[in-house]
């Protein structure tokens, strides 16, 4: 008889402590943008500080294979650009695009990046020319 597939446990359980911390410890853009994303209300779901070794994508969308990453004023060092740039390619590797928006961008114009977001699922999911609009975004 086969195991029925477990995918968590192909992930440390190092990496999932890690995980549950960041859900616990949101920073104000991630807690802003998961009330954005959450419920489906682009149309799809997204999942939070969701592992995938060896990151912790701040925001995942298994249906697309989309992550969305925040990033705060330490992103604009070039050494973390590089790991950033890295990580990107890793990701990409598998399957997975990468959108980042700055922290900024998310707490002082939450409604371009709703928008940028849902554009970017619609294009991702085969749909750009959606005429439909996404659920009313609590902004």
């Amino acid at each position: 008889m086969t195991q029925p597939h477990r995918p968590f446990r192909e992930i440390p359980s190092w990496l999932l402590a890690r995980a549950r911390s960041l859900r616990r410890e949101q920073t104000d853009a991630e807690t802003a943008l998961w009330w954005l994303v959450r419920k489906r209300q682009l149309g799809v779901k997204f999942r939070r500080q969701h592992p995938i070794k060896p990151y912790v994508l701040d925001f995942f969308c298994p249906e697309l294979r989309l992550a969305v990453e925040l990033d705060g004023g330490q992103h604009t060092d070039p050494d973390v650009q590089a790991r950033d740039a890295e990580r990107t390619e890793a990701l990409a590797s598998r399957g997975i695009r990468l959108i980042r928006f700055s922290n900024r961008d998310v707490l002082q114009t939450p409604e371009a990046v709703a928008e940028e977001l849902w554009l970017t699922c619609q294009r991702a999911s085969g749909d750009p020319g959606s005429g439909g609009q996404p659920k009313q975004l609590r902004v």
